[in-house]
């Protein structure tokens, strides 16, 4: 994120003509006098998750003047937070600790004082079960917490990606039965969804310059959510209701994950076609300007949003005696990516005059995109559970952005705990393993170092599409190349 401007918003930049004025005049008096506070950046913000969504939010609101508080159970991070130690790449390190140093952001690790708050954000992980079940535990949580601190003139929006009705059949009634007596959701509190949008790693899109969505329980409360957002979002787009918003979440991710299937699907085509190149085909395509959008294959999907979207949809539709059949099966498809790489892996060293219980793999880049540290979800979890359930002997990694990896629940065939080990790059390094996949690809990864120094590699992101030497591009498997 950008340095951001430390000086707090003109009333006259909130409220162009004074319509701002005229329309709080019509909303109900709890409603005016929330509007009020935060049209002089009197309003107190709480964020319920200090994560790479919650700390931006966060800091876009304090950088606007407005006190804000974030709450997080993981001490750890609310001590660093507290120290002014940015811990979230996209976020500038001075930017973080002048706003501690003001006093404008600060983090708990509870929720006391909550009833001073105006504004709550709930920024929590929205996991799917073992069984891909939604999982709202987080939400729920975090809604009773804040309902025994409820008044008139708050304003509570979830932002956590969740299936259509979360907001209305989940956090409403926990607050209505668990909030003070004589509150009434639309004329005392005001409850909207309001999706996070958050795309690590971008330096473009941040989150005070991507336009947002937001829907209310009633048009009070959806006025409330435009007027809050719009304190450091110029871009509010409101919706009919949470549904809408909820649904409009899933759709975002879901039209990835679909058209990432689709790529996934014919890259494994292509690769049973002697000359046949997938990226190659993408890139034609792409040259098309209407009509078409590039997307392209990869090890899977990994992340906060797009692995699971498809089945809280799934867990939704069901109830209303319908089957996202289409969209259900492109997960699938995505979900078998990690098998399909290792399968090449293991190819790759039957190739080698090694035993497989001797033979050494190298996994470059642990995170679930390029450029980042975030390693939620990341293909390389499922490919390292494989490759460690084949009985291969030896599995570390590189990442410049990951210092320490453990794969979920991992555990190999010989009882090896889920930590994998971490490697510098070097050609040393590289030549002590059989095979080297490429599972993210970090833009401060020299290719040239990898192809030259590895003795086999499967590239799952056409990392090495540089490499011209005919020597050395026989050593490269490519995904989606025949």
């Amino acid at each position: 994120m950008e340095t951001p401007n430390l000086d707090p918003p003109s009333r006259e930049a909130l409220s162009p003509n004074g319509t701002a004025t005229t329309e709080r005049a019509k909303q109900p008096a709890a409603a005016q006098q929330l509007l009020g506070r935060l049209d002089t950046t009197e309003a107190t913000i709480g964020v319920v998750g200090l994560g790479y969504v919650g700390l931006p939010l966060a800091a876009e609101y304090a950088a606007k003047g407005f006190e804000t508080r974030g709450v997080d159970l993981d001490e750890d991070r609310v001590d660093r937070l507290n120290a002014g130690d940015n811990y979230i790449e996209d976020l500038d390190d001075d930017a973080i600790e002048g706003l501690v140093e003001m006093g404008r952001l600060r983090a708990t690790a509870h929720y006391d004082g909550g009833d001073e708050v105006d504004v709550w954000f709930l920024c929590v992980p929205t996991p799917v079960t073992a069984t891909n079940e939604p999982d709202p535990s987080y939400i729920e949580a975090a809604t009773r917490a804040i309902a025994p601190h409820l008044r008139p003139g708050q304003l509570v929006v979830l932002k956590s990606t969740t299936y259509p009705g979360t907001t209305e059949d989940v956090v409403a009634p926990i607050l209505e039965e668990e909030g003070p007596d004589g509150l009434t959701l639309g004329e005392d509190v005001f409850l909207a969804f309001s999706p996070e949008r958050i795309d690590p790693g971008n330096d473009e899109y941040t989150t005070a310059n991507t336009p947002v969505v937001a829907g209310g329980m009633t048009e009070a409360c959806t006025e409330m959510a435009r007027r809050a957002l719009g304190q450091i979002i110029a871009d509010v787009h409101t919706v009919s209701g949470p549904k809408a918003a909820e649904m409009e979440k899933l759709l975002e991710n879901i039209f990835r994950s679909v058209n990432i299937a689709l790529a996934n699907e014919l890259a494994q085509f292509c690769e049973r076609v002697d000359g046949l190149s997938m990226w190659e085909v993408v890139d034609a395509a792409g040259t098309k300007p209407f009509g078409f959008m590039p997307f392209y294959p990869g090890p899977g999907v990994g992340g906060h949003c797009i692995p699971i979207d498809p089945h809280y949809l799934a867990k939704v539709a069901k109830t209303h005696d319908f089957e996202t059949s289409f969209i259900t099966l492109s997960a699938q498809v995505n979900e078998e990516m990690p098998r399909h790489v290792v399968d090449a892996v293991i190819e790759t060293i039957a190739r080698e005059p090694v035993r497989m219980q001797d033979a050494a793999v190298l996994v470059l880049g642990v995170a679930f995109k390029g450029n980042v540290s975030d390693t939620r979800r990341s293909p390389a979890d499922e490919i390292v559970r494989l490759l460690r359930a084949k009985g291969v002997g030896q599995i570390r990694y590189h990442d410049p952005h990951v210092e320490a990896y453990r794969v979920p629940e991992g555990e190999d065939t010989n009882g090896r705990a889920g930590a994998v080990p971490s490697v510098e790059l070097t050609p040393e390094v590289l030549r002590r393993h059989e095979a080297t996949v490429i599972v993210t690809d970090h833009d401060a990864v020299d290719p040239g170092l990898v192809a030259e120094h590895a003795p086999a590699i499967v590239d799952t992101r056409n990392a090495l599409g540089g490499i011209e030497d005919p020597a050395l591009r026989e050593k490269i498997t490519l995904l989606g190349a025949g």
